[in-house]
């Protein structure tokens, strides 16, 4: 928050210093404007998309970029690769059902493997928290982070400050309730680290065996009571229930859970009147959200954050390799 008192986030330095990172694992290891210059370098590409190009840029020509997968995606892998491609890149998707992982090779011995590749830019997505970091640290080209574990998904964090942006007019200010199973979630904890950095009071509400141990320590407030956690928010962003990772009796039953923190008409009358209401996706209808919520035209944003993560992937790809490509003031 420091920085933020020293800068303000719409003043960002010149080139490369602008953005001074090789890789993004986490927004743990960004700044302000180093969030607010990527937003802004993700809305040029907005309007550009909605003009239906099927490529809209060259920046990306001759390179080659490796989206690996080593966890289940849809939306994301999707979105990275019409995000390369928009730029002109060539876009390979190793899946993991596919990689020799499966035949017992290890992370590292993968990593060489792509980096021997030659890749200009790697997009990783694995289950494991820490592993994009491990790859990242072996090969010579950037690295994105598309998921680990429960760590950080930090694309998915700065096209939902996009989003927000662009409905609301800000991403700062904002009173923000992000609701549902926080524990297992690398959206949450992505989203807690940008919009406590970019000056938000933010809300976590979840039942108690869902609530991270001591995550007041990440400047946030902590309810149990879902009808209290949303009062007065500016926005509501729910979480998905992620049975996959939940190896204990975390809840009685998805019934009793929808009636304590399920999204519904009447509970999203205690936000404000003109809250908004997100989702990462994919959506539990009917468990963490209702559908008459979730389909809402004038307060459900769920497609628009899927639009403008396309955007942002775009931002973060172009970026990313500016200093392979050379520009100047990248170098």
């Amino acid at each position: 928050m420091t920085i933020a008192k020293t800068r303000p986030v719409s003043d960002y330095p010149p080139g490369g210093d602008a953005f001074r990172h090789r890789h993004l694992i986490g927004i743990a290891q960004l700044t302000p404007w180093e969030i607010s210059y990527v937003l802004d370098a993700a809305e040029q590409w907005v309007d550009l998309n909605r003009a239906g190009a099927a490529k809209h840029d060259d920046a990306l020509a001759g390179l080659t970029i490796i989206n690996a997968f080593f966890e289940n995606s849809t939306r994301t892998l999707l979105s990275f690769e019409i995000a390369g491609k928009r730029l002109g890149a060539d876009v390979v998707n190793m899946h993991a059902a596919q990689s020799s992982v499966k035949k017992g090779e290890t992370l590292i011995d993968t990593a060489m493997t792509l980096n021997a590749m030659r890749a200009d830019a790697l997009v990783i997505r694995h289950q494991s928290s820490g592993a994009v970091q491990l790859i990242a640290d072996k090969v010579d080209c950037p690295v994105l982070n598309a998921g680990d574990g429960r760590h950080e998904h930090p694309t998915q964090a700065l096209l939902d400050a996009l989003t927000i942006r662009r409905r609301k007019g800000k991403v700062e200010g904002l009173t923000i309730a992000i609701c549902g199973d926080v524990l297992h979630s690398r959206v949450a904890r992505s989203n807690i680290l940008a919009l406590t950095l970019l000056g938000n009071e933010v809300r976590v509400v979840a039942p108690p065996t869902l609530t991270p141990p001591a995550i007041e320590r990440m400047h946030v407030t902590t309810f149990t009571d879902m009808n209290e956690g949303i009062r007065d928010a500016d926005v509501v962003m729910m979480l998905r229930l992620q049975n996959e990772r939940m190896d204990g009796a975390y809840l009685p039953s998805a019934r009793e859970y929808h009636a304590l923190y399920g999204l519904t008409p009447k509970r999203l009358e205690k936000a404000k009147p003109d809250a908004i209401v997100m989702h990462p996706g994919p959506m539990n209808r009917g468990v963490e959200i209702d559908s008459s919520v979730a389909d809402d035209p004038v307060r459900s944003t769920i497609t628009e954050q899927v639009e403008m993560g396309v955007a942002v992937r775009m931002a973060c790809l172009d970026i990313l390799t500016r200093r392979k490509r050379k520009i100047p003031g990248w170098a």
